[in-house]
């Protein structure tokens, strides 16, 4: 396994989910519900750009690795994984909403994971619609994690707009990669 500055923050990103979970189990008399938010908004939000900053520093260093390629979408996944989950259980997304992120993230996941093993990764490399749907998560959740603590801000109205749309482009972008994948899927499947 590679160590290098770039697989550092996507490691660092994966422990952050720990803290960021547990922030919403803390007793109030450690840390009130509008500090809780507002930390726990802005720890997400400091996982979100390294994980910009680690894929841009791997690039620019050519620290590239198969391992890091591996472990920056797990690190992803597991984090909104985690946090959609607490939201859940604050009432702060709807069920279907988590449903449909979390199982559309485990079915790409998947697919991307064949279609690599048969050579065919390519039909189901990131595409624009994908990044849509990241863009809108990631400022979505924020928005979720911290609800009304800030109160001039509605962060809870303009997150349950963006998880809507987040999940409107989560299917859109599950059925464009299947689209993409379903011609290799059918030809595999026949022989």
């Amino acid at each position: 396994m590679p160590l290098n500055l770039p697989i550092l923050l996507t490691w660092l990103r994966i422990v952050m989910i720990p803290l960021v979970v547990g922030m919403f189990y803390l007793p109030e008399s450690w840390l009130s519900v509008p500090v809780r938010d507002v930390v726990a908004a802005v720890a997400f939000v400091l996982a979100a750009l390294t994980d910009w900053f680690d894929g841009w520093l791997a690039r620019r260093w050519q620290q590239t690795s198969a391992f890091g390629a591996f472990l920056d979408p797990v690190a992803d996944k597991l984090m909104v994984s985690a946090v959609l989950l607490v939201l859940l259980d604050l009432g702060r997304v709807d069920v279907f909403v988590s449903l449909i992120i979390i199982g559309r993230e485990l079915t790409i996941s998947a697919l991307r994971e064949w279609m690599a093993k048969i050579g065919a990764a390519a039909s189901v490399a990131v595409h624009r619609i994908g990044k849509f749907k990241t863009a809108a998560q990631m400022v979505a959740i924020p928005c979720l994690l911290l609800d009304n603590a800030i109160a001039w801000f509605p962060a809870r109205q303009i997150g349950g707009v963006l998880i809507i749309i987040a999940a409107i482009l989560t299917l859109w972008s599950m059925l464009f990669y299947m689209k993409r994948a379903w011609p290799i899927i059918s030809e595999r499947s026949s022989s």
